[in-house]
């Protein structure tokens, strides 16, 4: 078989456990069966399961992220179109660690948080530059920096309220406050 296509059923076979069992609970020798093929086979491609995770929540990330900066709905004006992206990013986000990562994992697991402070950053690196291209920042470059210091605390915010809320009902509450009482001085702050 071809490395690539060894690569994307290693991929895919972790994707499909990880979701259905929660990173915490899958282990290589559970996603080696899945793929078919050696357990030694994936540490020819990945170095470990937080790396064939990592490369799973860029991959989904990146291309749910192209498709929300793709969809060009009309708004009043460029703080409403901000809004709109910062809060389908943060949804996305908390999305992300909640199908694959697993919350229990997330809060008690110790290695946890340097993962997730790796894919927080490089989620951070990956608006950064994907916003960029969006009209009204590409047209006026000065602005990265209040672009970088709004994806920065709208993360840093984001994470904390998901990794502090009890239920569903929590996070949903907190988005609409964040929403509501936070993004709008946070975007000003951008622009």
């Amino acid at each position: 078989m071809e490395p690539e296509k060894i690569k994307e059923s290693i991929i895919r076979a972790a994707k499909e456990l990880f979701r259905k069992y929660g990173y915490h609970k899958t282990s290589v020798n559970e996603i080696a069966k899945k793929a078919r093929i050696a357990k030694a086979t994936i540490y020819k491609y990945f170095e470990s399961k937080e790396q064939i995770l990592d490369a799973i929540l860029m991959n989904y990330l990146d291309l749910n992220l192209h498709e929300i900066l793709k969809n060009k709905a009309q708004f009043a004006d460029e703080e409403e179109h901000l809004k709109a992206l910062v809060m389908k990013t943060c949804r996305l986000t908390y999305t992300v660690c909640n199908e694959f990562i697993g919350w229990d994992f997330v809060r008690e697991n110790a290695n946890s948080q340097e993962f997730l402070k790796h894919l927080s950053d490089q989620l951070e690196s990956l608006l950064l530059s994907a916003y960029l291209e969006l009209d009204h920042f590409k047209n006026n470059p000065s602005r990265k920096e209040g672009l970088a210091f709004l994806l920065k605390a709208s993360k840093s915010i984001c994470f904390s309220f998901a990794f502090t809320s009890v239920s569903d009902a929590d996070v949903r509450k907190n988005f609409v406050s964040f929403q509501k009482e936070l993004l709008p001085f946070l975007v000003k702050a951008a622009l």
